[in-house]
């Protein structure tokens, strides 16, 4: 559990709360947090106001305070979360809604309105279906699409309470369209501007859904591992180090403020059709995560792949600065050689660099009935399917 920033050594609290005896944890060793269990029961007893207000507020700004932080009591006591409407866009006749600033998952939005509105223009005569996943000009298209999306993420994107992101505007039908002749179908290009998000993680997915039809789409994550490796004493969290995410420059709208939300990376969406959930969207990894949503709906949306095959098909994950293209070892095979002749800088990667997807479909069957426990019948209207991605823990359970 190392500290970040200016902290070098193990922090006691984190060494008390997460080793056992002193030591790392080794398979098969017993692990107990009572402290984390009594903050459980505090939230049961107590709500929000326990963490935002109580004595968990209490600790928190304590061990700040101990380190030389600036949190104050008021500064959690004045925190709300949000209900916000999400990023949207109508790709092959669905609706996909995406986090919006100041989460990165809307540049998903983006990089889909490229493809629908460019594709016809770099590749006249094809869709990406007819061009399909063995021709390198289909993975040379979602990787220039990709870098144009980033490129106004990394320019714009901000907490919308102190910077203004032209969300309207950049995921318009007409501006995807300006952007096609910034590609060359040839040719790679060299994406900006400066800013990149791609640190690892132990961000996690989840999705679930009822009988009635309620779904949802989650993530969360401290964002770097333990994030900052400083446990709360006596409450048996870790603080996340997401701050990090700030930039120093106060030319960017991503400039640390007080009280102001940092960019951050966690992504989360739905695929909707007729106002109605289709599916949850969800795969982890830093700045994977945007372009691995993209991926994911390209597989279903226009190869016509089922759930599960659409999370195991090969993905890319491209860094925005160094501009390298990271290729599942398979699809490097397959096409990394020719992509390089395009001018790619490519780079074979196993399958943990490219996140993993944990996803439920709803899929129509309005004849379709149930029994409840009584014995009574329901029309449900259909049925789900889900997709756990092989590359992550995880799985795919129905009861």
């Amino acid at each position: 559990l190392p500290l970040r920033g200016c902290y070098a050594q193990l922090d006691p609290d984190s060494v008390k709360t997460w080793y056992v005896n002193g030591k790392s944890p080794k398979p098969g060793e017993i692990f107990k947090n009572p402290d984390l269990a009594r903050t459980f029961r505090l939230l049961q007893e107590q709500g929000a106001d326990a963490f935002y207000k109580g004595v968990i507020a209490k600790a928190i700004v304590a061990k700040s305070t101990s380190l030389g932080g600036t949190m104050t009591l008021e500064d959690l006591a004045h925190y709300q979360g949000e209900w916000v409407e999400g990023a949207r866009t109508n790709y092959h006749g669905y609706v996909v809604v995406e986090l919006p600033p100041p989460a990165q998952a809307w540049a998903t939005n983006e990089m889909l309105n490229i493809l629908q509105a460019c594709v016809p223009q770099w590749a006249p005569g094809n869709t990406l279906a007819s061009l399909g996943p063995t021709n390198p000009l289909y993975w040379h298209l979602l990787v220039e699409a990709k870098k144009l999306a980033y490129a106004d993420l990394y320019q714009y994107n901000a907490d919308p309470h102190f910077a203004t992101v032209p969300l309207d505007r950049l995921l318009s039908d007409s501006y995807a369209a300006s952007l096609c002749a910034k590609v060359d179908p040839a040719h790679a290009s060299t994406p900006g501007p400066t800013g990149n998000f791609s640190m690892g993680g132990d961000t996690i997915v989840l999705s679930t859904a009822d009988g009635e039809g309620n779904m949802v789409s989650w993530v969360n994550s401290n964002f770097e591992g333990f994030g900052s490796g400083i446990t709360v004493p006596g409450f048996g969290f870790i603080l996340h180090d997401r701050g990090a995410l700030f930039t120093l420059d106060p030319e960017s709208p991503n400039a640390v403020q007080p009280h102001k939300r940092p960019f951050n990376t966690l992504s989360a969406g739905f695929l909707l059709h007729e106002n109605e959930p289709v599916m949850t969207v969800t795969l982890m990894g830093g700045d994977m995560q945007a372009q691995g949503h993209a991926q994911l709906l390209v597989n279903i949306l226009d190869l016509g792949a089922n759930l599960q095959a659409a999370a195991d098909m090969a993905r890319f994950r491209h860094s925005q600065i160094s501009n390298v293209l990271n290729l599942e070892t398979p699809l490097y095979d397959l096409v990394g050689e020719k992509l390089a002749a395009m001018g790619h800088s490519v780079k074979s990667i196993d399958g943990e660099s490219v996140g993993g997807v944990q996803a439920i479909m709803f899929v129509a069957e309005p004849d379709l009935k149930h029994l409840d426990r009584d014995g009574a019948k329901h029309a449900v209207n259909g049925y789900y399917r889900a997709g756990s991605d092989f590359r992550k823990d995880g799985q795919a359970v129905g009861w």
